[in-house]
């Protein structure tokens, strides 16, 4: 399950790159395309795919959740190109650049961006608390809105991971009082103007959801994704990594698997 969390994230993420930015109806995507919007070879993916990868191999190498190590990691791939596509970090959000540099992250309400959303899905695989998803949120993002984005998130996946389905998760989202969240639970019943698909954490999470809840297969799923518009890349992403999960490796369009780049690093990362 893992494999097609990652390569369902990873290749979600690289159909949305060349869309980032584009207004929903401007433009239509069927088919894992180059250039676009950063002038990127076909397959590539961003930020989102990098700091992921930079999560995971934090955990897998230390055998354990260790800020420290992913902050480092984090840094690597900012300043150094590490964990990229092609040896190039191309984007990478205002919230999440200044705290790296800071050394601490952000706790503003202006600073909810969907930066740790992105990079949360590795800990749905192993034994973690709230308290440690609050903090490896906080290393960039530590305000409460993205920290309880990325448990629901977490809970979602561990729910899928289950064996539960994504509409079978919907009612317990009832559970999420908070009136910032208070869409989720009746997610499904949202017309397409209803979602917005910005670089805001909340916007970004009920985005994914609905493009889930309103798809039958993973390709449906992600495509719905970026047709979105706006944040492409990301919300096609967090999307990709829950219908990998829901839909299994095998339903990921092995041409779009096949025009990836740099799959050495993922598949040296998953071992």
């Amino acid at each position: 399950m893992l494999k097609s969390a990652v390569f369902g994230f990873a290749v979600a993420d690289a159909l949305g790159v060349p869309y980032e930015f584009k207004k929903r109806g401007t433009f239509h995507c069927t088919d894992m395309t180059g250039n676009g919007t950063w002038n990127q070879p076909v397959g590539t993916w961003s930020d989102d795919t990098s700091m992921m990868l930079a999560t995971l191999d934090s955990i897998k190498q230390c055998g354990k959740i260790d800020v420290s190590d992913m902050q480092a990691r984090f840094k690597r791939w900012a300043f150094e190109a590490e964990y990229t596509a092609n040896g190039d970090t191309f984007d990478i959000g205002a919230t999440t650049r200044e705290a790296l540099v800071s050394g601490h992250g952000l706790d503003q309400y202006y600073s909810n961006g969907n930066g740790s959303l992105m990079r949360i899905l590795p800990l749905a695989f192993f034994d973690c608390t709230y308290k440690d998803i609050a903090e490896v949120s906080g290393i960039t993002h530590g305000h409460l809105i993205s920290i309880r984005a990325c448990k629901i998130y977490v809970d979602i996946a561990k729910g899928l991971l289950a064996g539960k389905s994504f509409k079978d998760i919907l009612p317990e989202l009832k559970s999420y009082s908070d009136e910032e969240f208070e869409r989720l639970a009746t997610i499904h019943q949202l017309e397409e103007e209803d979602v917005k698909s910005t670089g805001y954490v909340i916007h970004t999470l009920e985005a994914a959801l609905w493009c889930l809840v309103n798809s039958r297969s993973y390709k449906e799923a992600v495509l719905r994704a970026v047709n979105l518009g706006e944040d492409t890349d990301t919300v096609a992403a967090v999307t990709g990594g829950l219908a990998g999960i829901q839909y299994g490796y095998p339903s990921i369009p092995q041409e779009w698997i096949d025009k990836l780049r740099n799959k050495q690093l993922i598949n040296d990362i998953l071992q």
